[in-house]
């Protein structure tokens, strides 16, 4: 517990560096986070498992399991939010760990506050309660968005809580097209913030999960130059 009875929100810091390991404590604590520490992705997942993080912060270099297979292991049964935080910031690398299933990367060296505010920015959208909105419809795909359900075919579909308000953000807007600043804007809640190739790696995410041939698709659409538009029920 913190100050006058508030709850912290607890994050759990993966990351085999324990000189890294002691900054980023330092820092997140100083920010009002609990932080719990796995120095291996086997140690990660016990302490995942034992106890649920609000966030977790992830290494792509861990000795044991690589932080790509740490994601995948956590996104079989969570929607946690997930961050890379790697040294490794070529595009093949981030785009890896978003597609492995993590909502947001960070390279090192990062700069405290804006770990921070990234972090922030995450948890306040997973947080945020939407107004009541209605149930959208695009053939065999249902989305309920009070609800947090979509569903193919009537069959419910796992979607991440960012991957679920990304699809609710274009389903609200089909017909439009939505940029990536838009989209890194409303869903990831960054305006200078944040790269494209977030919006893009969880565009190709959902794809894979709600589009019949993800590498035709016929929901949302890419339009060049611009964004993605999803299409009119």
């Amino acid at each position: 517990m913190g100050d006058h009875g508030v709850v912290k929100q607890s994050v759990l810091v993966v990351e085999d560096d324990a000189r890294i390991r002691a900054v980023m404590r330092m820092s997140l604590e100083e920010e009002g986070y609990e932080v719990r520490e796995a120095e291996s992705g086997e140690a990660a997942l016990r302490s995942f498992e034992a106890r649920l993080p609000d966030i977790v912060l992830v290494d792509l270099m861990l000795p044991d399991m690589s932080g790509f297979e740490v994601c995948r292991s956590l996104r079989q049964n969570s929607g946690v939010p997930i961050v890379v935080v790697s040294a490794r910031a070529d595009t093949h690398d981030v785009v890896a760990g978003l597609e492995a299933g993590a909502d947001d990367y960070v390279t090192k060296p990062f700069v405290a506050k804006e770990l921070a505010a990234r972090m922030r920015a995450l948890l306040r959208r997973v947080g945020a309660g939407d107004v009541r909105e209605s149930e959208y419809r695009f053939g065999d795909l249902e989305i309920e968005p009070d609800a947090g359900v979509v569903r193919r075919d009537g069959t419910e579909v796992a979607l991440t809580k960012t991957e679920f308000r990304l699809l609710c953000e274009l389903a609200r807007h089909a017909g439009s097209v939505l940029s990536r600043e838009q989209l890194l804007d409303r869903v990831w809640g960054y305006d200078y913030l944040g790269d494209g190739r977030l919006v893009d790696a969880h565009v190709r995410r959902l794809r894979t999960k709600i589009e019949r041939d993800p590498s035709d698709p016929d929901l949302i659409m890419t339009i060049r130059g611009l964004g993605y538009r999803m299409t009119k029920p």
